[in-house]
């Protein structure tokens, strides 16, 4: 009788097992979803560094170009990002570097200053640069 009873016992105990199919089942179902997260994830991603630079050229660029205006007669130079941290005319905590780690660039015209990410691309000249105010001049 007592075998019996473990009989059930232990096979009761077998059924409710997991078996190596359904974890191969479950995992599958989990790298479909998380492969459709990354489709939708990705291109959000790179569009919200795009934004996230072009904030940043906003907010250096009248900055740039004050300091242009009260430091006139050092005429001929242009001030860099790290020139504006460095005296303390941008906020400690600003960023200087895009988020591809390229840092902006700052050109200055006959009377504009022209402030530059150069996208993800890290290059010049290119369609995906961020220029305030647009049109900045080519590099020489």
């Amino acid at each position: 009788m007592k075998t019996r009873t473990n009989l059930r016992r232990f096979r009761r105990l077998a059924s409710r097992g997991v078996t190596l199919i359904e974890i191969l089942i479950v995992l599958a179902i989990i790298g479909l979803i998380a492969g459709g997260v990354a489709v939708v994830a990705i291109p959000k991603y790179a569009e919200a560094q795009k934004k996230q630079a072009k904030n940043d050229v906003l907010a250096i660029h009248p900055v740039a170009e004050k300091y242009r205006v009260d430091h006139s007669a050092s005429a001929g130079s242009c001030v860099t990002a790290e020139q504006l941290k460095a005296e303390k005319e941008l906020s400690p905590g600003s960023k200087i570097t895009d988020p591809w780690d390229t840092p902006y660039a700052i050109r200055c015209a006959e009377d504009e200053t022209f402030v530059i990410s150069f996208g993800p691309d890290k290059k010049e000249g290119t369609a995906d640069d961020i220029k305030i105010p647009e049109g900045a001049p080519a590099a020489k």
